[in-house]
Protein backbone atom coordinates (compact mmCIF):
# COMPACT_ATOMS: atom_id res chain seq x y z
CA UNK A 1 0.00 0.00 0.00
CA UNK A 2 2.78 2.42 0.96
CA UNK A 3 4.71 1.66 -2.24
CA UNK A 4 1.60 2.25 -4.33
CA UNK A 5 1.00 5.59 -2.64
CA UNK A 6 4.62 6.63 -3.22
CA UNK A 7 4.34 5.59 -6.88
CA UNK A 8 1.16 7.61 -7.34
CA UNK A 9 2.68 10.70 -5.75
CA UNK A 10 5.75 10.20 -7.93
CA UNK A 11 3.61 10.14 -11.09
CA UNK A 12 1.88 13.36 -10.04
CA UNK A 13 5.29 14.95 -9.46
CA UNK A 14 6.36 13.88 -12.96
CA UNK A 15 3.18 15.44 -14.35
CA UNK A 16 3.88 18.72 -12.57
CA UNK A 17 7.50 18.87 -13.74
CA UNK A 18 6.80 17.99 -17.39
CA UNK A 19 3.71 20.20 -17.47
CA UNK A 20 5.75 23.14 -16.19
CA UNK A 21 8.43 22.50 -18.82
CA UNK A 22 5.97 22.49 -21.71
CA UNK A 23 4.15 25.55 -20.34
CA UNK A 24 7.17 27.81 -20.62
CA UNK A 25 6.35 30.93 -22.69
CA UNK A 26 7.42 31.16 -26.30
CA UNK A 27 10.30 33.65 -26.31
CA UNK A 28 10.33 35.63 -29.54
CA UNK A 29 12.58 38.54 -30.31
CA UNK A 30 10.83 41.86 -31.05
CA UNK A 31 10.07 42.16 -34.76
CA UNK A 32 10.34 45.36 -36.78
CA UNK A 33 9.29 45.42 -40.45
CA UNK A 34 8.92 48.41 -42.74
CA UNK A 35 9.65 50.76 -39.86
CA UNK A 36 6.77 49.36 -37.79
CA UNK A 37 6.84 47.25 -34.64
CA UNK A 38 4.91 44.08 -35.47
CA UNK A 39 2.79 42.84 -32.57
CA UNK A 40 0.82 39.60 -32.33
CA UNK A 41 -2.60 40.43 -30.87
CA UNK A 42 -5.70 38.44 -29.92
CA UNK A 43 -8.60 40.88 -29.79
CA UNK A 44 -11.25 38.52 -28.39
CA UNK A 45 -10.81 36.65 -25.08
CA UNK A 46 -13.13 35.86 -22.16
CA UNK A 47 -12.51 35.11 -18.50
CA UNK A 48 -14.34 33.09 -15.86
CA UNK A 49 -15.50 36.11 -13.87
CA UNK A 50 -18.64 37.13 -15.81
CA UNK A 51 -18.13 35.74 -19.31
CA UNK A 52 -18.44 31.92 -19.03
CA UNK A 53 -14.73 31.36 -19.63
CA UNK A 54 -12.48 28.89 -17.82
CA UNK A 55 -9.58 31.24 -17.01
CA UNK A 56 -9.43 34.08 -14.50
CA UNK A 57 -8.47 37.52 -15.85
CA UNK A 58 -4.92 36.99 -14.56
CA UNK A 59 -4.95 33.49 -16.02
CA UNK A 60 -5.66 34.99 -19.44
CA UNK A 61 -2.57 37.19 -19.07
CA UNK A 62 -0.35 34.21 -18.25
CA UNK A 63 -1.82 32.18 -21.11
CA UNK A 64 -1.24 35.05 -23.55
CA UNK A 65 2.41 35.10 -22.55
CA UNK A 66 2.64 31.33 -22.96
CA UNK A 67 1.20 31.57 -26.47
CA UNK A 68 3.71 34.20 -27.58
CA UNK A 69 1.18 37.02 -27.83
CA UNK A 70 2.30 40.62 -27.42
CA UNK A 71 -1.19 41.85 -26.53
CA UNK A 72 -4.73 40.68 -25.84
CA UNK A 73 -8.07 42.40 -25.51
CA UNK A 74 -10.10 41.00 -22.61
CA UNK A 75 -13.69 41.37 -23.75
CA UNK A 76 -16.32 40.54 -21.14
CA UNK A 77 -19.89 39.95 -22.24
CA UNK A 78 -21.57 43.35 -21.90
CA UNK A 79 -19.17 44.39 -19.14
CA UNK A 80 -15.63 45.78 -18.80
CA UNK A 81 -14.53 44.58 -15.33
CA UNK A 82 -12.63 41.54 -16.61
CA UNK A 83 -10.41 43.68 -18.80
CA UNK A 84 -9.69 46.16 -16.03
CA UNK A 85 -8.57 43.38 -13.67
CA UNK A 86 -6.42 41.74 -16.34
CA UNK A 87 -4.77 45.04 -17.23
CA UNK A 88 -3.84 45.80 -13.60
CA UNK A 89 -2.37 42.32 -13.13
CA UNK A 90 -0.36 42.41 -16.35
CA UNK A 91 1.10 45.79 -15.54
CA UNK A 92 2.07 44.56 -12.07
CA UNK A 93 3.94 41.51 -13.39
CA UNK A 94 5.35 43.04 -16.58
CA UNK A 95 3.16 40.89 -18.83
CA UNK A 96 1.79 41.50 -22.33
CA UNK A 97 -0.21 44.58 -23.24
CA UNK A 98 -3.82 44.20 -22.10
CA UNK A 99 -6.46 46.23 -23.90
CA UNK A 100 -9.58 46.68 -21.82
CA UNK A 101 -12.74 45.93 -23.70
CA UNK A 102 -16.19 44.44 -24.01
CA UNK A 103 -18.03 42.10 -26.31
CA UNK A 104 -21.27 43.90 -27.00
CA UNK A 105 -23.87 41.15 -27.33
CA UNK A 106 -26.97 42.27 -29.17
CA UNK A 107 -28.34 38.77 -29.68
CA UNK A 108 -29.67 38.07 -33.14
CA UNK A 109 -28.51 41.46 -34.43
CA UNK A 110 -24.74 41.77 -33.94
CA UNK A 111 -21.79 40.89 -31.74
CA UNK A 112 -19.13 43.59 -31.53
CA UNK A 113 -15.72 43.85 -29.89
CA UNK A 114 -15.26 47.24 -28.26
CA UNK A 115 -11.49 47.39 -27.67
CA UNK A 116 -9.97 50.24 -25.70
CA UNK A 117 -13.09 51.26 -23.76
CA UNK A 118 -13.45 51.84 -20.02
CA UNK A 119 -17.23 52.24 -19.76
CA UNK A 120 -19.86 49.69 -20.74
CA UNK A 121 -21.34 50.12 -24.21
CA UNK A 122 -25.09 49.50 -24.10
CA UNK A 123 -26.21 46.61 -26.30
CA UNK A 124 -29.81 47.90 -26.43
CA UNK A 125 -29.17 50.20 -29.36
CA UNK A 126 -28.26 50.01 -33.02
CA UNK A 127 -24.81 48.92 -34.12
CA UNK A 128 -24.09 52.41 -35.47
CA UNK A 129 -24.93 54.04 -32.14
CA UNK A 130 -22.88 51.45 -30.26
CA UNK A 131 -19.90 52.23 -32.51
CA UNK A 132 -20.37 55.93 -31.77
CA UNK A 133 -20.11 55.13 -28.06
CA UNK A 134 -16.91 53.14 -28.65
CA UNK A 135 -15.32 55.93 -30.67
CA UNK A 136 -16.26 58.55 -28.06
CA UNK A 137 -14.19 56.54 -25.57
CA UNK A 138 -11.22 56.39 -27.94
CA UNK A 139 -11.72 52.72 -28.73
CA UNK A 140 -12.14 50.69 -31.89
CA UNK A 141 -15.13 48.62 -33.02
CA UNK A 142 -14.63 45.15 -34.50
CA UNK A 143 -17.37 42.90 -35.89
CA UNK A 144 -17.14 39.66 -33.90
CA UNK A 145 -17.61 36.40 -35.86
CA UNK A 146 -19.99 38.12 -38.32
CA UNK A 147 -21.61 34.99 -39.71
CA UNK A 148 -24.97 35.60 -41.42
CA UNK A 149 -27.12 34.22 -38.59
CA UNK A 150 -25.92 36.89 -36.12
CA UNK A 151 -25.20 39.83 -38.43
CA UNK A 152 -28.60 41.29 -39.27
CA UNK A 153 -27.82 44.50 -37.42
CA UNK A 154 -24.82 45.48 -39.54
CA UNK A 155 -26.48 48.00 -41.83
CA UNK A 156 -24.73 50.37 -44.25
CA UNK A 157 -24.41 53.13 -41.67
CA UNK A 158 -22.71 50.84 -39.15
CA UNK A 159 -20.38 49.37 -41.75
CA UNK A 160 -19.11 52.84 -42.69
CA UNK A 161 -18.12 53.41 -39.05
CA UNK A 162 -16.71 49.94 -38.35
CA UNK A 163 -12.94 49.71 -37.77
CA UNK A 164 -12.39 46.00 -38.33
CA UNK A 165 -13.99 42.58 -38.71
CA UNK A 166 -12.93 39.07 -37.78
CA UNK A 167 -11.77 37.30 -40.93
CA UNK A 168 -10.23 34.42 -38.95
CA UNK A 169 -12.20 32.83 -36.10
CA UNK A 170 -11.87 29.23 -34.79
CA UNK A 171 -15.33 28.37 -36.12
CA UNK A 172 -14.06 28.53 -39.72
CA UNK A 173 -12.17 25.29 -39.10
CA UNK A 174 -15.38 23.45 -38.21
CA UNK A 175 -17.88 25.30 -40.40
CA UNK A 176 -17.63 24.34 -44.07
CA UNK A 177 -18.74 27.73 -45.36
CA UNK A 178 -17.33 29.76 -42.47
CA UNK A 179 -14.33 31.33 -44.19
CA UNK A 180 -16.37 32.31 -47.26
CA UNK A 181 -19.03 33.87 -45.02
CA UNK A 182 -16.48 36.04 -43.23
CA UNK A 183 -14.95 37.02 -46.56
CA UNK A 184 -18.34 38.13 -47.86
CA UNK A 185 -18.85 40.29 -44.80
CA UNK A 186 -15.42 41.89 -45.17
CA UNK A 187 -16.14 42.67 -48.81
CA UNK A 188 -19.15 44.82 -47.89
CA UNK A 189 -16.95 47.74 -46.81
CA UNK A 190 -13.20 48.36 -46.32
CA UNK A 191 -12.26 47.36 -42.76
CA UNK A 192 -9.14 46.06 -41.01
CA UNK A 193 -8.62 42.30 -41.18
CA UNK A 194 -8.77 40.81 -37.67
CA UNK A 195 -7.90 37.35 -36.40
CA UNK A 196 -9.25 36.45 -32.95
CA UNK A 197 -9.58 33.23 -30.97
CA UNK A 198 -12.80 34.05 -29.04
CA UNK A 199 -11.00 32.20 -26.25
CA UNK A 200 -13.18 30.85 -23.43
CA UNK A 201 -10.70 28.30 -22.10
CA UNK A 202 -11.11 25.53 -24.66
CA UNK A 203 -9.04 25.47 -27.80
CA UNK A 204 -5.93 27.61 -28.13
CA UNK A 205 -5.66 31.28 -27.37
CA UNK A 206 -4.19 33.07 -30.36
CA UNK A 207 -4.87 30.25 -32.81
CA UNK A 208 -6.34 33.07 -34.88
CA UNK A 209 -4.30 36.20 -34.25
CA UNK A 210 -3.74 39.60 -35.80
CA UNK A 211 -0.30 40.86 -36.76
CA UNK A 212 -0.53 44.58 -36.13
CA UNK A 213 2.01 46.96 -37.69
CA UNK A 214 2.16 49.60 -34.97
CA UNK A 215 4.10 52.82 -34.67
CA UNK A 216 4.82 51.91 -31.04
CA UNK A 217 4.41 48.89 -28.77
CA UNK A 218 1.50 50.24 -26.75
CA UNK A 219 -2.28 50.08 -26.58
CA UNK A 220 -2.48 53.40 -28.44
CA UNK A 221 -0.12 52.10 -31.12
CA UNK A 222 -2.26 48.99 -31.61
CA UNK A 223 -5.56 50.85 -31.81
CA UNK A 224 -4.13 53.42 -34.24
CA UNK A 225 -2.78 50.63 -36.46
CA UNK A 226 -6.22 48.99 -36.66
CA UNK A 227 -7.81 52.32 -37.55
CA UNK A 228 -5.25 52.63 -40.36
CA UNK A 229 -5.91 48.96 -41.36
CA UNK A 230 -2.26 48.01 -40.92
CA UNK A 231 -2.95 44.36 -40.13
CA UNK A 232 -2.12 40.92 -41.50
CA UNK A 233 -4.07 37.73 -40.72
CA UNK A 234 -3.57 34.09 -41.73
CA UNK A 235 -6.89 32.39 -42.41
CA UNK A 236 -7.97 28.91 -43.43
CA UNK A 237 -5.48 27.16 -45.70
CA UNK A 238 -2.85 29.74 -44.71
CA UNK A 239 -4.62 32.32 -46.90
CA UNK A 240 -3.42 35.84 -46.12
CA UNK A 241 -5.68 38.83 -45.48
CA UNK A 242 -4.88 42.43 -44.72
CA UNK A 243 -3.28 45.58 -46.05
CA UNK A 244 -1.86 44.86 -49.55
CA UNK A 245 1.09 47.16 -48.77
CA UNK A 246 2.13 44.75 -46.00
CA UNK A 247 2.02 41.55 -48.04
CA UNK A 248 5.76 41.66 -48.88
CA UNK A 249 6.37 40.98 -45.16
CA UNK A 250 4.21 37.86 -44.98
CA UNK A 251 7.11 35.39 -45.23
CA UNK A 252 8.74 37.00 -42.21
CA UNK A 253 5.55 36.37 -40.23
CA UNK A 254 4.92 32.75 -41.22
CA UNK A 255 7.50 31.39 -38.82
CA UNK A 256 5.75 33.11 -35.94
CA UNK A 257 2.25 31.87 -36.72
CA UNK A 258 1.04 29.05 -34.43
CA UNK A 259 0.55 25.63 -35.94
CA UNK A 260 -3.11 24.63 -36.23
CA UNK A 261 -2.16 20.97 -36.60
CA UNK A 262 -0.20 20.63 -33.37
CA UNK A 263 -1.43 17.90 -31.04
CA UNK A 264 1.04 18.61 -28.25
CA UNK A 265 4.65 17.79 -27.54
CA UNK A 266 5.97 14.63 -25.90
CA UNK A 267 6.11 16.55 -22.62
CA UNK A 268 2.41 17.40 -22.99
CA UNK A 269 1.47 13.75 -23.27
CA UNK A 270 3.81 12.60 -20.49
CA UNK A 271 2.27 15.23 -18.22
CA UNK A 272 -1.30 14.19 -19.06
CA UNK A 273 -0.76 10.44 -18.75
CA UNK A 274 1.28 10.73 -15.55
CA UNK A 275 -1.34 12.98 -13.94
CA UNK A 276 -4.22 10.66 -14.82
CA UNK A 277 -2.35 7.58 -13.61
CA UNK A 278 -1.18 9.28 -10.42
CA UNK A 279 -4.57 10.59 -9.38
CA UNK A 280 -6.27 7.33 -10.36
CA UNK A 281 -3.81 5.49 -8.14
CA UNK A 282 -4.57 7.71 -5.15
CA UNK A 283 -8.32 7.29 -5.63
CA UNK A 284 -7.98 3.51 -5.72
CA UNK A 285 -5.96 3.31 -2.50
Amino acid sequence: MKRARVASVGLIAVALVTGTMTDRPRRLDPLTLGGYRVLAVDFHTHSSMWSDGAFTPWGLVLEAERQGLDAIAVTGHNQVSDGQLARRFSRAVGGPIVIGGEEVLAEGRFHMIAAGVTDVVDFRQSAARAIDDVHRQGGIAIAAHPFPDISQGWDAVALRQLDGGEICHPEIFARATGQAELERFAARHPIAAIGSSDFHGLGQMGICRTYVFASEASERGILDAVRARRTVVFGEGDHVYGDPALLPYVDALRGRAPSRLSRGTAFDWVSRIAAIAGFAGLLCL
